[in-house]
Protein backbone atom coordinates (compact mmCIF):
# COMPACT_ATOMS: atom_id res chain seq x y z
CA UNK A 1 0.00 0.00 0.00
CA UNK A 2 1.32 3.25 -1.17
CA UNK A 3 2.17 5.92 1.97
CA UNK A 4 2.15 9.65 1.89
CA UNK A 5 4.45 11.31 2.97
CA UNK A 6 2.86 14.71 3.48
CA UNK A 7 1.29 15.39 7.07
CA UNK A 8 -1.18 17.64 5.18
CA UNK A 9 -2.69 17.88 1.57
CA UNK A 10 -2.36 21.94 0.23
CA UNK A 11 -3.53 21.02 -3.40
CA UNK A 12 -4.92 18.51 -5.29
CA UNK A 13 -5.19 18.11 -8.93
CA UNK A 14 -5.12 15.83 -12.25
CA UNK A 15 -2.46 15.47 -14.53
CA UNK A 16 0.20 13.25 -16.32
CA UNK A 17 3.44 12.19 -15.64
CA UNK A 18 5.59 11.07 -18.59
CA UNK A 19 8.07 8.78 -16.78
CA UNK A 20 9.12 5.56 -18.88
CA UNK A 21 7.03 4.80 -22.13
CA UNK A 22 3.84 6.68 -22.25
CA UNK A 23 1.90 9.14 -19.73
CA UNK A 24 0.27 7.94 -16.97
CA UNK A 25 -2.64 9.72 -16.02
CA UNK A 26 -2.90 10.34 -12.42
CA UNK A 27 -3.74 12.39 -9.48
CA UNK A 28 -1.24 15.06 -7.91
CA UNK A 29 -0.97 15.27 -4.06
CA UNK A 30 1.13 19.02 -3.54
CA UNK A 31 1.43 18.81 0.73
CA UNK A 32 3.95 20.00 3.48
CA UNK A 33 6.67 17.77 2.89
CA UNK A 34 6.85 16.82 -0.62
CA UNK A 35 5.08 17.00 -4.42
CA UNK A 36 3.28 13.48 -5.15
CA UNK A 37 1.93 11.65 -7.91
CA UNK A 38 -0.39 9.02 -7.86
CA UNK A 39 -1.17 6.77 -11.13
CA UNK A 40 -5.17 6.48 -11.41
CA UNK A 41 -4.48 2.65 -13.27
CA UNK A 42 -2.48 1.58 -10.18
CA UNK A 43 -1.85 3.51 -7.29
CA UNK A 44 1.48 1.42 -6.34
CA UNK A 45 3.13 3.14 -9.12
CA UNK A 46 3.96 6.49 -7.69
CA UNK A 47 6.50 9.46 -7.36
CA UNK A 48 7.32 11.23 -4.18
CA UNK A 49 9.27 14.24 -4.60
CA UNK A 50 10.31 15.63 -1.37
CA UNK A 51 10.95 19.50 -0.91
CA UNK A 52 14.25 19.28 -0.04
CA UNK A 53 15.38 16.88 -2.85
CA UNK A 54 14.03 19.21 -5.58
CA UNK A 55 16.94 21.50 -7.18
CA UNK A 56 14.53 23.09 -9.71
CA UNK A 57 11.24 23.45 -10.77
CA UNK A 58 9.99 24.88 -13.70
CA UNK A 59 7.86 25.72 -16.78
CA UNK A 60 7.70 27.50 -20.07
CA UNK A 61 5.89 30.71 -20.00
CA UNK A 62 4.92 33.22 -23.01
CA UNK A 63 3.49 36.32 -21.26
CA UNK A 64 1.38 35.63 -19.14
CA UNK A 65 0.13 31.85 -20.12
CA UNK A 66 1.73 29.14 -18.21
CA UNK A 67 2.33 26.21 -20.11
CA UNK A 68 0.23 22.74 -19.19
CA UNK A 69 4.17 21.00 -18.83
CA UNK A 70 6.49 21.48 -16.49
CA UNK A 71 9.97 20.18 -15.17
CA UNK A 72 10.95 19.39 -11.78
CA UNK A 73 14.94 18.97 -11.43
CA UNK A 74 15.84 16.66 -8.28
CA UNK A 75 19.11 14.98 -7.49
CA UNK A 76 18.24 11.67 -8.88
CA UNK A 77 17.36 12.93 -12.50
CA UNK A 78 14.79 14.97 -14.07
CA UNK A 79 10.80 14.13 -14.40
CA UNK A 80 8.28 15.53 -16.67
CA UNK A 81 4.65 16.28 -15.37
CA UNK A 82 1.80 17.99 -16.97
CA UNK A 83 -1.49 19.34 -15.66
CA UNK A 84 -3.88 22.10 -15.83
CA UNK A 85 -3.09 23.36 -12.69
CA UNK A 86 0.65 24.17 -13.45
CA UNK A 87 0.75 27.76 -12.08
CA UNK A 88 -1.02 26.53 -8.37
CA UNK A 89 1.19 23.48 -7.89
CA UNK A 90 4.48 26.31 -9.08
CA UNK A 91 3.02 28.64 -6.78
CA UNK A 92 3.06 26.26 -3.65
CA UNK A 93 6.18 24.51 -5.01
CA UNK A 94 7.59 28.31 -4.12
CA UNK A 95 6.62 28.71 -0.79
CA UNK A 96 8.48 25.12 -0.10
CA UNK A 97 11.77 25.42 -1.72
CA UNK A 98 12.48 29.81 -2.43
CA UNK A 99 11.43 31.63 -5.54
CA UNK A 100 15.10 31.49 -6.84
CA UNK A 101 14.11 27.84 -7.74
CA UNK A 102 11.33 27.90 -9.60
CA UNK A 103 12.41 29.07 -12.86
CA UNK A 104 11.50 29.90 -16.48
CA UNK A 105 12.16 26.99 -18.70
CA UNK A 106 13.14 27.99 -22.78
CA UNK A 107 10.52 28.01 -25.22
CA UNK A 108 11.19 25.54 -28.10
CA UNK A 109 11.53 28.67 -30.75
CA UNK A 110 14.03 29.93 -28.14
CA UNK A 111 16.07 26.32 -28.34
CA UNK A 112 16.17 26.39 -31.80
CA UNK A 113 16.76 29.83 -32.00
CA UNK A 114 20.05 29.16 -29.46
CA UNK A 115 21.10 26.08 -31.50
CA UNK A 116 21.56 28.20 -34.31
CA UNK A 117 23.38 31.18 -32.30
CA UNK A 118 26.00 28.09 -30.98
CA UNK A 119 26.03 26.67 -34.33
CA UNK A 120 27.37 30.00 -36.19
CA UNK A 121 29.39 31.53 -33.21
CA UNK A 122 32.81 32.10 -33.75
CA UNK A 123 35.34 30.03 -32.06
Amino acid sequence: MAQSQNKSIEFQTTGVSYLGLGGKVGKFLVGDVALEFYADANVEDYIQLPWSSIQQIGANVSGKNISRHFEVFTDKGKFLFASKDTGKILKIARQHIGNEKVVKLPTLMQTIGQFFKNLFAKK
